[in-house]
């Protein structure tokens, strides 16, 4: 009894080497993650939110000023103009991607379309476009000169020529449709997914039932892509809140001295690298954080009780 005690009790220590071995190699294989993370993301975050409550100008010392970079922030008229601009560039660039991606999504869909791989990496193009080559195609289409794409456009409908980079909406619109033509493709995409996870089961039911496909994609579509559209809208306006790529690049040099497109994001990377005051550009990125926390909120918590009153109807 005793030689099989042993027996038993060396096995079970052998076990347990052997799992405190595969625990630790496993924690090795995915350390690179986590130190890259602490390195390049946490600690940045926590660093920043120590100097929201200090005055710095990047290389002397700092001192200590409590919640004064939130009140300068906050009384600052630019401010206030820079989220203005980010949110009206966000619903117009960003709320037509939701509607426009689901219809663009059914579209590719559709089992008598042809070349529909062709179309769907057609769709998906803009997403992988260099922003350098963004730049030029926008700046060409939207010229100030009255020959320019758009504003030759504007002219069939008997309208007047557009100052696209100086005038206050010219600008926010023509940014705006940058946003929405280099994100479309992403959001159709996603919904393609979505539609694609679909059992073709459910149809030919709602079909056989008498549905025509109208119904189908009100009933059946539309409330089996709710997680998709919920998912789409919170990065749709995160995204959008953290507008940077597009005003700079469409802008070019005088992006940051100006105010018709200037952004929330914009105005943090002004104050750190133009003005050397980081404090304030911390200050307004906490502040923006929290912006980002409540809009992404309200807008997911919109999405998801419509789509759920319509899946309730059907």
């Amino acid at each position: 009894m005793d030689s099989v005690y042993r027996k038993g009790n060396k096995g079970g220590k052998k076990r347990s080497s052997e799992k405190r071995k595969n625990m630790i190699s496993s924690y090795l294989y995915i350390a690179p993650f986590f130190i890259i993370f602490a390195v390049i993301g946490l600690y940045p975050a926590l660093f920043s939110f120590y100097l929201a409550f200090q005055s710095w100008n990047g290389l002397g010392d700092m001192s200590f000023v409590g919640l004064n970079n939130f009140r300068i922030v906050l009384e600052d008229p630019l401010f206030w103009k820079s989220l203005y601009n980010t949110i009206i560039i966000g619903l117009i660039g960003t709320a037509p991607q939701i509607v426009i991606g689901i219809i663009l999504a059914i579209l590719l869909n559709v089992a008598f379309l042809r070349l529909r791989s062709f179309f769907r990496v057609t769709i998906f193009m803009p997403y992988i476009t260099s922003m350098v080559a963004v730049a030029l195609i926008f700046s060409v289409i939207f010229s100030n000169h009255e020959s320019s794409l758009a504003n030759y456009v504007l002219g069939l409908f008997g309208m007047e020529p557009v100052s696209w980079a100086t005038s206050e909406w010219g600008t926010k619109i023509a940014i705006s449709i940058m946003v929405f033509w280099r994100w479309v493709g992403y959001n159709t995409i996603i919904y393609l997914a979505g539609i694609q996870s679909i059992p073709n089961d459910v149809y030919e039911a709602a079909t056989i039932d008498g549905a025509n496909k109208f119904q189908q994609v009100i009933h059946i579509t539309l409330p089996l892509l709710k997680p998709f559209i919920i998912l789409t809208v919170f990065f749709s306006t995160v995204g959008a809140l953290q507008l940077f790529s597009e005003p700079t690049v469409f802008l070019g040099a005088a992006a940051f001295t100006r105010d018709e497109a200037m952004t929330v994001v914009m105005y943090l990377y002004r104050d750190a690298f133009r003005l050397q005051s980081f404090g304030t550009a911390s200050a307004t990125a906490i502040i923006l954080l929290v912006i980002i926390v409540i809009f992404a909120a309200i807008n997911t918590y919109v999405a998801s009780g419509r789509l759920g009153k319509k899946k309730g109807r059907g």
